[in-house]
C-alpha cells in the first residue's frame, strides 16, 4: 500500500470524519473507495469517447437496437 498526502478543504475534511466516527470506518476507507468509483467512472467515460471518436466505428439507431432485441 502506498501512502498518498491530499490538501481538502476544510468543510470537506470535517463531513469525512463525521462520517468515519458515525459509521466507525477510517477516513482512508471512504477516500479509497470514493477514488475507486470515480475512476472507474472516468475510465468508462474515456473508453466511450474513444469509441464514440473511432472513425471505423458503426452506427445503429435506438430503433433498430429495439427491434434487433424483438423490444416493438
Amino acid at each position: 500500500m502506498v501512502t498518498q498526502s491530499v490538501r481538502l478543504p476544510e468543510e470537506l475534511a470535517a463531513r469525512l470524519a463525521r462520517l468515519a466516527e458515525a459509521s466507525r470506518r477510517s477516513k482512508s476507507s471512504f477516500i479509497v473507495e470514493a477514488l475507486e468509483e470515480y475512476l472507474e467512472s472516468q475510465e468508462d467515460l474515456e473508453a466511450a469517447l474513444a469509441r464514440f471518436r473511432d472513425p471505423e466505428a458503426s452506427w445503429i439507431t435506438h430503433e433498430e437496437v429495439r427491434h434487433e432485441l424483438d423490444l416493438d
